[in-house]
């Protein structure tokens, strides 16, 4: 997730594809040509809302989790619970 400061979504997309592009191609992958805006309230801080998606779904919580966001084909590390 990247965070752009442009005069319009329009132009924020711009933003992000050039960058996403030139970032897939230094770490050897493809750009799949999704980019998502996202039009921040506030400025940005701690705990401020950066993304949002909402899609309407049928299925029950863990399936909708693994259906959209746990395939296994992730690239996680561990998480610090300190």
């Amino acid at each position: 997730m990247t965070l752009w400061c442009a005069p319009s979504m329009t132009d924020a997309v711009v933003l992000a594809e050039m960058e996403a592009g030139d970032y897939a191609a230094t770490v050897g992958g493809d750009y799949t040509g999704l980019a998502q805006a996202y039009a921040l309230v506030e400025e940005p801080g701690h705990g401020a809302e950066v993304f949002s998606l909402m899609r309407d779904s049928d299925l029950a919580a863990d399936a909708y989790l693994d259906r959209f966001f746990d395939t296994g084909d992730e690239r996680q590390g561990e998480i610090d619970s300190q």
